[in-house]
């Protein structure tokens, strides 16, 4: 009896154990599949305990930065929702100082936003790789598939005992862990071969078309001449430069006059420099007059164009708004009396208010040609300016180096000139010689009278 009762209570406790056991086996896939679809199932809405939360408040400051500058967010919020991460984060200064400025002004470009996701999608791994997960074995490696699909290496060095991924040693291992991921820090950047090569071919000469200058050459401040190379001249040519000017002395301190016509035809884009200077009058304000009458009013911006085109230089002595205003209906109403007064202010010559200054400081009064032959404008040091003209119909200096491109000078100045009135010189009558015939004596006056009497007189001039 007593083995009957102990056998029945054997076999109930054998009968509550295998219940527990087929309860635990078919409760464990449930919660397995629960575990594994809850990530899934919270995609896009990452909670305050996600790697993406605590890479954004970690000290990591410039990972977190670029990773917004780069628009990643979304991108990785999609990612933690169906993977564990690991990031490998660099530190702050490996992003400040240790980085080369040019490289880094590169990635942050516009233009480069693609190269600069590729770079921080290297730094992300999407499985879940812990510090006690490197690779054991001495000089082992293991390589990971990253997000931007190329592979980082992780190697256990033996003699250092130094965990490293690429060329980047692990500084901080298990930095930050999360349910989601975790963050290692490492010492350096990580930089994919294909943004190098990006970075590469955007300095690579080859990359760039090389366009020759024609805008602005290069001007001697000493003459304010052009400094334009010699063209390779042919065996048995004739010299480039004229006698006289080969025999002349060296470079004068003097205002320099404007070089002839050079090079090629049309070789500078003289209207293209007019328009653009035309452009600066009124941009700076204070000069649309001048622009109107050398647009509208005449022809002479397609004129000066011309000239520009040719290789001559111009310095515009450009009147403000507030001097054309006193211009009179009767000083513009003349045939040709715009053309005119605006061939006055045209000096062929390339000046800046600079090498005005130094000429009249050096010989006190400075006489340049205009267009407007054969008048020269005068100019001389007052009150620490250079002003033009003499008397009442002078003007100053008053907006020095609007606009200077080596082939067009423009300053402007605070009145509109005038040449100097031709005066004729008056004639001056020559006192006339008072011719008096010579006298005759009494006894010849006798005979002339017998000889008139006789019809003689003729025959003898001193009788007339």
């Amino acid at each position: 009896m007593d083995f009957h009762v102990y056998g029945v209570s054997r076999l109930v406790f054998m009968s509550s154990i295998l219940v527990f056991f087929v309860g635990i086996c078919l409760a464990l896939p449930e919660n397995l599949n629960t575990r594994s679809s809850s990530p899934a199932n919270n995609s896009g809405q990452i909670n305050s305990n996600s790697v993406l939360v605590a890479l954004l408040d970690s000290h990591y400051t410039e990972l977190a930065e670029l990773v917004e500058k780069a628009l990643l967010l979304q991108t990785l919020e999609e990612t933690v929702g169906k993977h564990n991460i690991t990031i490998f984060a660099p530190r702050n200064e490996a992003l400040e100082r240790d980085l080369d400025p040019e490289f880094k002004r590169f990635l942050l470009e516009p233009g480069n936003l693609k190269s600069l996701q590729k770079l921080l999608m290297f730094h992300i791994i999407p499985t879940r790789i812990g510090s006690n997960q490197w690779p054991t074995h001495p000089e082992s490696t293991q390589h990971h598939r990253t997000l931007s699909h190329d592979h980082l290496f992780l190697t256990h060095h033996e003699k250092t005992g130094d965990k490293t991924v690429d060329r980047a040693k692990l500084t901080h291992p298990d930095f930050l862990t999360r349910p989601d991921g975790v963050i290692h820090g490492i010492e350096r950047l990580l930089i994919p071969q294909s943004v190098q090569e990006d970075f590469n071919k955007r300095r690579s000469l080859r990359s760039i078309s090389a366009v020759k200058p024609e805008g602005a050459p290069e001007v001697d401040p000493r003459t304010h001449r052009l400094k334009k190379p010699a063209p390779p001249a042919n065996p048995g040519s004739p010299p480039a430069l004229p006698i006289y000017d080969a025999l002349a002395p060296g470079p004068s301190l003097a205002p320099a006059p404007a070089p002839g016509p050079g090079g090629p035809h049309h070789h500078f884009n003289g209207e293209a420099q007019v328009k653009d200077f035309i452009h600066t009058l009124l941009h700076y304000g204070g000069y649309n007059e001048m622009a109107d009458i050398l647009v509208n009013l005449t022809s002479l911006a397609t004129e000066m164009g011309r000239l520009v085109s040719e290789g001559y230089v111009l310095t515009v002595l450009a009147p403000n708004d507030e001097a054309m205003a006193k211009l009179t209906t009767e000083q513009l109403s003349e045939p040709g009396a715009p053309e005119q007064i605006m061939y006055y202010h045209l000096v062929p010559e390339y000046q800046t208010e600079e090498s005005m200054y130094n000429a009249v400081r050096r010989f006190g009064k400075v006489r340049y040609d205009t267009l407007r032959l054969p008048h020269k404008v005068v100019a001389q040091e007052a009150d620490g300016s250079v002003k033009f003209g003499q008397g009442d119909g002078s003007a100053y200096l008053f907006d020095p180096d609007i606009y200077t491109d080596g082939r067009i000078s423009v300053q402007g100045i605070d009145g509109v000139l005038f040449p100097p009135e031709e005066v004729e010189p008056k004639k001056t009558a020559l006192p006339t010689k008072a011719v008096s015939k010579p006298r005759r004596g009494k006894l010849m006056e006798v005979a002339c009278r017998v000889l008139g009497a006789v019809g003689q007189d003729s025959r003898f001039t001193t009788c007339l």
